[in-house]
């Protein structure tokens, strides 16, 4: 039994038909992404699958899902909150953000809220060195900078609406 669809098993396929024969494993990145935005992270089953459309080890899979912080291995809420945490955001106030988001929210980082409404981790830098502390929030990919204990509220304020 496959957990993924046939509609995004022929997306792989098509993006693995891209490269030459030997090179499939150029596709896994894009795989991933495709599995993820169907399943909202990464089951090991997606992963196993991934691997078999293209004929390399699972473990070569879990490999790269575990290295980018891009892939979610674990199930995560409707809105992933990433917080850069590298020095630059760090000199101006990231920690202690982090902390408070953590009271916040009443999770720590990697957990989900208990309505199942929002992810809060941390990444490496998010290229955004003038204007932090400085997030991202997932599944767009939105940036938002120079981040603030208010900001921040209002942004768990929009997020809760838009969740509804």
């Amino acid at each position: 039994m496959t957990i993924l669809s046939s509609n995004t098993i022929q997306e792989i396929n098509n993006i693995k038909s891209r490269y030459p024969e030997g090179r499939e494993k150029s596709a896994l990145i894009p795989a991933l992404h495709l599995a993820q935005a169907e399943q909202g992270w990464l089951p090991v089953q997606a992963m196993n699958e991934v691997a078999e459309l293209l004929k390399i080890q699972p473990i070569e899979v879990y490999e790269v899902a575990t290295f980018y912080t891009m892939f979610h291995i674990k199930k995560v809420g409707k809105y992933v909150i990433e917080v850069c945490r590298t020095g630059p955001c760090c000199n101006v106030g990231a920690e202690e953000l982090i902390q408070y988001m953590e009271e916040k929210l009443k999770i720590k980082v990697g957990e989900t809220t208990e309505d199942g409404l929002i992810t809060l981790k941390t990444v490496e830098c998010l290229a955004a060195c003038g204007t932090g502390p400085v997030l991202q929030i997932g599944p767009d990919y939105i940036y938002q900078e120079q981040i603030t204990k208010e900001k921040f509220d209002q942004l768990v304020e929009d997020l809760k609406i838009k969740g509804r």
